[in-house]
């Protein structure tokens, strides 16, 4: 497994084994999770890196980004560029929320859980939603 890069045998990384015929939602639905999960992580990881400076803070902060990247590149393979990031976001919005409100005692109002919930279905109805006319049959990400 190794590449030439400018006359260098360089080592390459694969991706995470996906089985080609996995339908859309299976592959999507953990990415996303995966995604926010790792993100939630990196960010929690960087500011305890800000309070303390500690170096094993930084590698793992480090680590949990690297990891992310590697989550990402290899859900591109098999999942939609804009669907992904799209659900990774939301989670990671919601989970940081959810964070903050339990370790600083932020609440948000009625009206902005609903906008959360309702920002949920959407993402539901893109990801689970049929494909439309002009989109290639089939409930596969292979096709």
């Amino acid at each position: 497994m190794l590449r030439t890069l400018a006359g260098l045998d360089v080592p390459t990384v694969p991706t995470i084994p996906i089985p080609q015929r996995c339908p859309f939602p299976v592959v999507a639905t953990p990415a996303m999770l995966a995604l926010a999960v790792l993100d939630i992580v990196g960010a929690l990881l960087a500011r305890a890196w800000l309070a303390d400076r500690s170096l094993l803070v930084f590698i793992a902060g480090i680590t949990a980004f690297g990891l992310l990247f590697w989550v990402y590149g290899s859900s591109l393979r098999y999942a939609e560029l804009a669907t992904v990031p799209f659900g990774w976001v939301v989670l990671l919005q919601i989970g940081l929320l959810l964070i903050e409100r339990v370790q600083t005692g932020v609440r948000l109002s009625a009206g902005r859980w609903t906008a959360l919930v309702l920002i949920l279905a959407l993402q539901a109805c893109l990801i689970l939603a049929p494909a439309g006319p002009g989109a290639p049959a089939g409930d596969s990400i292979a096709g």
